[in-house]
């Protein structure tokens, strides 16, 4: 199961995030969740019976789901923006 290089994970951050450095934006920790998750979406369909790397990602998927709250809590536009890029809720 392939984790992200570094190379993709600046991506993200400069695409999400304004910066390569700006690693703490909400919308690039979503970001680099999303990405997470769907790789691990796809390990599973192969791999069905992997009940370890399952429960970690429905950990990832809650974690998402509270920054998403979050996000839409304190700045709506940013949290509309964010989901039609995306491509999530739809």
């Amino acid at each position: 199961m392939p984790y992200l290089t570094t190379e993709q994970r600046s991506n993200i951050f400069e695409t999400y995030g304004g910066t390569a450095q700006n690693t703490g934006s909400i919308e690039a920790q979503i970001a680099i969740l999303t990405e997470r998750i769907s790789s691990i979406s796809k390990h599973l369909q192969a791999n069905k019976k992997d009940f370890s790397t399952n429960r970690g990602l429905m950990q990832m998927v809650g974690k998402r789901k509270r920054l998403l709250a979050y996000m839409q809590k304190h700045n709506l536009q940013g949290y509309r923006a964010l989901i039609e890029k995306l491509g999530l809720r739809k």
